[in-house]
């Protein structure tokens, strides 16, 4: 097993659950998936997150996700599994299951019940009882759980939870947020900050002291390819290259739509068999695919351009 630590870095790839056309687990495309995003710079994968389709399995089937995952990675790299559940006994027996097989951490989203911050720190406290000291990615993506989280809030959380060892960012605007946790004396020791929303905001994040992404996009080795190149120094080479891949980026963030742009390239660059998704879904029209591939031609342009 490979841990996930307070030094967490690089970029934590958002896996998609690859499904048949009929709905069922694509367990051949995981292993295929799971090659891909190593070979394009993966530093960690994420499993069932919200772009994972997570809420449509059953409880036996992201175990065998998350087994299928962690025995393909084979301890290269740090795997962390969504756990977010309505009860604190489906979360427990999840962890426990997912960690048993090799999974480095595991990931909670607050209830959208959560409104004060002691209602927040006391529950991310039961998290820690039930997952067993697990490390733990806290994630705070107040545009989907509608639960604001504080800088004071994150601060007590992992100040006083030790398992707490990364925060995944994905406020949106929160870039004021990132370098007030990265403020002098703030936090007795220094986290793993991991930035969500597609990417869309990587430079601008990295510059404010993130340690990468924890997010998904088709096109993985941008993210990596990005912090590695920031961490290096080359700011301006970093923000070329993000610029030749942000209008797919942006198109990737619709609501609503947006998964099913991203299962559609991944299939059509070979990660998957199947662009498809398990109901309820959205499904892509002629002119949606028309416009993804004129955005590919674009970008393949200008990449050349680059290079």
């Amino acid at each position: 097993m490979s841990a996930l630590t307070t030094s967490a870095n690089g970029v934590y790839v958002i896996a998609v659950t690859p499904f048949t056309p009929e709905g069922d687990i694509d367990f051949e495309s995981i292993d295929r998936m799971v090659e891909f995003y190593v070979e394009r710079g993966a530093t960690g994968l994420t499993l069932l997150g919200m772009m994972g389709e997570a809420p449509k399995l059953t409880l036996s089937e992201s175990c065998a996700v998350a087994r299928r995952v962690t025995a393909r990675v084979d301890g290269r790299m740090p795997v962390v599994v969504g756990v977010s559940a309505p009860g604190f006994a489906q979360m427990a027996e999840l962890t426990r299951a997912v960690m048993a097989d090799g999974a480095g951490g595991v990931m909670v989203a607050p209830p959208a019940s959560l409104r004060t911050d002691d209602q927040i720190l006391g529950y991310y406290r039961q998290v820690a009882e039930f997952t067993d000291g697990t490390p733990l990615v806290v994630q705070d993506f107040p545009l989907a759980t509608g639960v604001q989280m504080s800088v004071p809030v994150l601060t007590r959380i992992f100040n006083e939870i030790d398992s707490a060892v990364c925060l995944k960012h994905e406020d949106w605007p929160g870039l004021e947020k990132i370098s007030a946790l990265r403020e002098a004396g703030r936090l007795k020791q220094r986290i793993s900050i991991l930035c969500g929303n597609g990417g869309i905001f990587l430079p601008e994040e990295m510059g404010r002291g993130a340690d990468g992404a924890m997010t998904g996009f088709a096109y993985p080795e941008m993210l990596s390819d990005v912090t590695t190149l920031w961490r290096k120094g080359e700011y301006d080479r970093a923000r070329d290259l993000f610029d030749a891949y942000l209008p797919m980026a942006r198109v990737e963030q619709q609501p609503g739509m947006g998964l099913a742009v991203r299962k559609y390239v991944l299939a059509r660059r070979g990660a998957i068999r199947h662009d498809a998704q398990r109901r309820p879904g959205v499904k892509l029209s002629p002119a949606a695919v028309a416009e993804i591939e004129t955005l590919i031609a674009r970008q393949e342009k200008r990449l050349k351009e680059l290079h």
